[in-house]
């Protein structure tokens, strides 16, 4: 197949909406041939390398009714638009949900974090190579996956879950905002949708060419995060191969409720390892009850990865899973509330 070409990006009409009722009719009129941009830091690439070529893009940087942290009877409530350094300084966020604030603030570099917003950040698309590069693969609505084949390149791609496609999510802040059981305020066909984080994403076998549950002319305007988890112990951690700007190999966040010396409630979700965020469903179900030990932590260590089939280059990811789960757990001491 031929080169991409990697010069100028494609020409398109450009769209600046003050509200969301103008974006929405925006999104309205042009369907499928709209492109919605948050910070743009993933439309950017997408266009420079004229991988994407939208006819129309619909800045949302000047809807200033889609940025902000609010409080929500215990929880919160923030905009799509706001951005992942806000998230992190926010003092509600720092208080109530140090998971998140961490999780922001390991996202790519501070310049990206200062542009880079939530809802971009839950909303981007794979960062598969074959993809990015414009193969025409399973997800690009081809009939292969260049990924796994005898001689592909695959080391950072999916161990669980696979469905003809391995790509994995890339985003940092999913999988905190499904173990602080947050949801997601879609606005289609005008009126509000409301979608648990953990269903916001889905896999290749309920639609191998999305990450997310978005539909053309659907707005992702605010997520919303309970009380439920508010205060507990939290723990997250990003493997990758820099410190900066890298995406992660593996990461973690883990949301522990105590009773004394025991486990009372956890959610534990991985991502980089599949499609969608990795939720442990089965770790915490065992956790419930257990004494919060080094025995209680590699047992969990091996539920957590009992169904993953790594590929040629990615095996590692295995046992990497397995450490990150025993420091969620043993780590405990360390965490802060």
């Amino acid at each position: 197949m031929p080169a991409a070409i990697r010069d100028v990006m494609p020409a398109f009409e450009l769209f600046q909406p003050a509200t969301v009722a103008d974006a929405l009719g925006l999104l309205e009129r042009h369907g499928g041939d709209a492109w919605v941009m948050a910070g743009g830091l993933d439309t950017f690439d997408w266009l420079k390398d004229r991988i994407r070529k939208p006819k129309v893009v619909v800045d949302m940087s000047g809807v200033a009714e889609l940025k902000g942290i609010t409080d929500a009877n215990g929880g919160i409530e923030i905009g799509a638009l706001t951005t992942l350094t806000d998230i992190t300084r926010h003092p509600l966020v720092k208080e109530r949900y140090s998971l998140l604030a961490e999780a922001a603030g390991l996202v790519a570099s501070p310049q990206i974090r200062n542009q880079g917003t939530l809802g971009g950040n839950v909303a981007q698309d794979a960062r598969c190579w074959y993809y990015r590069a414009g193969w025409p693969c399973y997800r690009a609505s081809g009939n292969i996956c260049y990924a796994d084949t005898p001689t592909s390149v695959n080391r950072e791609h999916a161990i669980f879950d696979a469905d003809r496609c391995v790509a994995v999510n890339p985003s940092d802040t999913a999988p905190a905002l499904i173990a602080l059981d947050a949801q997601m305020v879609v606005k289609r066909g005008g009126r509000d949708l409301v979608v648990a984080a953990q269903d916001f994403f889905v896999g290749p076998g309920v639609d191998i060419t999305n990450l997310t549950m978005l539909q053309p002319g659907d707005l992702l305007t605010t997520i919303r995060i309970p009380s439920t988890w508010a205060g507990k112990q939290f723990y997250f951690e990003k493997v990758r191969d820099r410190q900066v700007w890298d995406f992660a190999l593996v990461n973690i966040a883990s949301a522990i409720e105590g009773s004394g010396s025991s486990i009372a409630n956890a959610r534990m979700v991985l991502n980089g390892v599949s499609a969608r965020p990795h939720r442990l469903e089965a770790v915490e179900t065992f956790l419930r009850g257990k004494t919060r030990n080094a025995q209680t932590a590699d047992q969990a260590a091996e539920i957590a990865v009992q169904g993953a089939a790594p590929l040629r280059h990615n095996a590692y990811k295995v046992p990497l899973v397995k450490a990150l789960v025993k420091r969620a757990i043993r780590g405990a001491d360390e965490w802060s509330s």
